[in-house]
């Protein structure tokens, strides 16, 4: 159950909350309203991967998995491409993170893109070998950073109440867009952080009792991150002027300067250091995960359901490993917060399209299994939730990001019409 549960709190609480009020300011204060818009949906899609890991077990893949038992072997793929995507991508937003908690400590970072570039890759590769090493090491390796995280943002909600100070805290909107798009945006940019709150499903075949223990740890984690989320972003606002906190890539850290000095920045971005390297961490676990369970449903080639000695799926891992250093290449050249924006609305899309499949699959499953005639009103209440969820944040996400986006999803549909195809050639 910890070790679950710090899965959960481990890749939730990674880049996304010690970057993103950066992001965020520039919108002004309605992004608090996207944070609570957003836990209630988080919470709502959360319910729905808790109450599956119920019923469809002790079988790894989780979105995947769901998608496929409701909808089949196409939209199972779309949902497991997609979400293959977003976990490689993220691993690429979690290395920028990274750096910009280093660059706290080294400031040339902000200014030297190939040196930056080279730390992340050097990050990447490393938790790919950690990772390749097998999932026990990987799991003591969560459990650790996720208590170590937790303490840099405990301490800025505790004692930055203190320093809070009303004249910093930014206008309602401020952004040029409307309110309804601005909330629209925002909602769409919070959910980044909330990536992860399905991550306890993925390797359901090496969790004791899944039944029980991906349902409790999934509520759990994500009820955490919440608390952390909402109470921090608004310390933040009250401590640091809108303009600084908008172009600042360690927003945390600069904070933890105002209450303590460069001592109090120091810690904070120790902190934030080892969330995103936790976080990368697990995500590198995930990315290795997916590829092996639509191997062994033969929607993606065999070879990657091989396990090393380990118990690892390697080939996966190394994989999503090139895929990650692709992405940090392709935008080394923009700042780190430019940086980071581009690829948590990209990583967003990837993930939103699993969790609206997942939402309408919820229906279809518990009709399957018998569950449905009980609890109509429930089910059907808390599917429809989380597909309106779905569908708002994937419009908030913006036009040239659906576009994106949506380009990734189909270009696997090249190597699903191929797998089909050697499928009727071995009958």
């Amino acid at each position: 159950m910890i070790t679950t549960t710090a899965l959960v709190v481990g890749n939730m609480i990674g880049s996304g909350i010690f970057v993103l009020p950066a992001t965020l300011a520039k919108y002004g204060s309605i992004s608090l309203l996207g944070w609570i818009f957003t836990a209630a949906g988080a919470l709502v899609l959360a319910k729905i991967f808790a109450n599956l890991s119920k019923i469809v077990h002790n079988k790894s893949g989780g979105p995947y998995v769901f998608a496929r038992a409701g909808f089949g072997d196409f939209i199972g793929f779309l949902v497991a491409w997609g979400y293959w995507i977003s976990v490689w991508v993220v691993n690429a937003g979690i290395a920028v993170a990274i750096i910009g908690a280093l660059s706290v400590f080294f400031p040339s970072l902000e200014d030297n893109a190939m040196v930056s570039v080279t730390i992340g890759l050097a990050f990447i590769w490393f938790f790919t070998w950690v990772n390749i090493r097998g999932i026990k090491l990987s799991g003591k390796f969560a459990v650790i950073t996720t208590a170590f995280k937790l303490l840099p943002l405990v301490s800025i909600i505790l004692v930055g109440i203190f320093f809070f100070d009303a004249d910093n805290f930014p206008a309602f909107n401020s952004s040029a867009a409307s309110d309804f798009d601005a909330f629209s945006a925002v909602a769409t940019l919070t959910l980044f952080a909330f990536l992860g709150i399905e991550t306890a499903t993925i390797p359901a075949e090496n969790i004791k009792q899944p039944q029980k223990t991906i349902s409790r740890a999934t509520m759990l984690g994500t009820v955490i991150a919440t608390l952390v989320y909402v109470l921090s972003t608004v310390v933040l606002f009250g401590l640091l002027p809108v303009e600084q906190l908008a172009s600042s890539p360690a927003p945390f850290a600069e904070a933890g300067a105002v209450i303590a000095g460069t001592n109090g920045s120091y810690f904070i971005a120790a902190g934030a250091l080892v969330a995103a390297i936790g976080a990368l961490n697990g995500w590198t676990l995930v990315v290795g995960q997916l590829p092996m369970a639509m191997a062994r449903d033969q929607v993606f080639p065999a070879s990657f359901a091989l396990k090393n000695k380990q118990d690892a799926p390697f080939l996966g891992l190394l994989l999503g490993g090139i895929l990650s250093s692709g992405i940090m290449l392709m935008n080394f050249t923009d700042s780190l917060v430019d940086q980071f924006e581009f690829i948590a609305l990209l990583t967003t899309l990837c993930c939103l399209v699993p969790y609206l499949f997942v939402a309408a699959a919820y229906v279809l499953i518990t009709r399957e299994k018998g569950v449905f005639s009980n609890r109509k009103v429930q089910i059907t209440a808390l599917s429809a939730l989380g597909v309106i969820y779905s569908i708002w944040a994937i419009y908030g996400s913006g036009a040239e990001t659906v576009l994106y986006g949506t380009f990734l999803l189909f270009a696997g549909l090249p190597l699903f019409a191929w797998m089909k195809y050697q499928q009727k050639r071995k009958r």
